[in-house]
């Protein structure tokens, strides 16, 4: 009786998250979060792996929408956060925290080399900058072109930081972009209309923003923040 007690628990709430967005699934994570910056103390720095790590498996969710476009960036992002899963599940203590893991590599000199946790956690958070800023402007301006909204996303969050070849192969995967129409029926859940998407795009960047602020802030002390591509 436990054993289909259980299951039918896993089934009803398999069932809940069907219902929900990706876009409400991503408020649910955020406001469950809590970064504590450094003050006079950096030790006390602290950003939850396992909860940043499930943010951006969401976001990936939300950028696969957009299409083919997405393909490269989606390849990164994916790579970036198996890099940090890896390291996490090799000392699942150690590395719960997200900044021992910057800690660990600065001071192994390893920040900036190869495929460093560092340089995995600095793409992500860009790509978040990046998810936020696409989805403000689509809950704005939903008349607004799609091509132009991520191409306007991408030129203040990630051109930036990327070299030649990811930049013009981003403007080539732009044509693939479809219509913000498209875009926003396919966001939505069945039960829900264009006003009650906007308002949880609008809640979504709202939390945003001052995650991100705390995200820089924590790069910034580790002298990640200027880090581009090669």
């Amino acid at each position: 009786m436990n054993m289909e007690r259980e299951g039918n628990k896993m089934k009803s709430t398999r069932r809940e998250m069907e219902k929900k967005s990706e876009i409400g699934l991503v408020i649910e994570e955020l406001s469950m979060i809590a970064i504590v910056k450094p003050g006079e103390n950096h030790d006390s720095a602290h950003i939850p792996t396992k909860l940043f790590l499930s943010i951006c498996y969401l976001v990936l969710q939300v950028l696969d929408k957009i299409g083919p476009t997405m393909a490269v960036l989606r390849q990164d992002v994916y790579q970036n956060i198996k890099t940090l899963e890896l390291m996490q599940e090799s000392n699942p203590s150690l590395h719960s925290n997200l900044v021992e893991i910057l800690k660990s590599e600065a001071t192994e000199g390893n920040s900036w080399k190869g495929s460093s946790c560092s340089k995995a956690l600095v793409w992500l958070t860009r790509t978040l900058d990046f998810t936020s800023l696409l989805l403000q402007t689509l809950a704005n301006d939903p008349e607004k072109r799609m091509e132009q909204i991520v191409e306007e996303a991408y030129d203040v969050t990630l051109k930036p930081w990327h070299g030649w070849i990811s930049s013009t192969a981003f403007r080539v995967a732009l044509k693939l972009v479809p219509e913000s129409k498209t875009f926003v029926n396919i966001l939505k859940t069945e039960d829900e209309n264009y006003d009650t998407l906007k308002e949880k795009m609008q809640m979504l960047v709202s939390l945003f923003v001052p995650f991100l602020e705390d995200m820089h802030c924590i790069l910034r002390l580790y002298n990640l923040d200027k880090l581009k591509s090669t």
